[in-house]
């Protein structure tokens, strides 16, 4: 893993941590045991989700920009059907509150997105390396 995607996962995880925590706390007063574990269960599954798709882009971006793109690309998509897959398996499920499951998701990703994005700007890594073009010579002169 390159320091830069090291840099910007932890950036997004440990925010999303924190609020994954402090959506269990919420969760507590308003449904109980139940939905501690629906917000608990929602904290891992958020980040287990974005955690993949860093380190799948991270890979690929080693291979070519190409590969970067179609990595991300399918990790969305990948991450779409695999909500779409467990929402329809856990459907009824009453072993904890469904509510606090999905409004937890729906924070944490909101969360995700922005510290990501904090995370990625405030590194300033470049997209396209100007020496390994070819004909580009650069001024070796102390």
């Amino acid at each position: 893993m390159h320091s830069s995607d090291a840099r910007i996962l932890r950036g997004a995880a440990i925010p999303s941590g924190l609020a994954g925590l402090a959506a269990v706390a919420a969760a507590v007063p308003l449904a109980g045991a139940k939905g501690a574990l629906g917000a608990a269960l929602g904290t891992v599954v958020v980040l287990a989700f974005f955690s993949i798709s860093v380190l799948a882009v991270g890979y690929a971006a080693r291979i070519s920009p190409q590969m970067m793109f179609a990595a991300a690309i399918f990790s969305y998509l990948g991450k779409v059907v695999a909500m779409l897959a467990l929402v329809a398996v856990l459907d009824g499920v009453t072993l904890w509150n469904t509510a606090a499951f999905a409004w937890s998701v729906i924070a944490l990703t909101l969360v995700w997105v922005v510290a990501e994005a904090r995370a990625t700007m405030k590194i300033k890594t470049l997209s396209l390396d100007p020496a390994g073009a070819p004909g580009v010579t650069r001024d070796r002169s102390p």
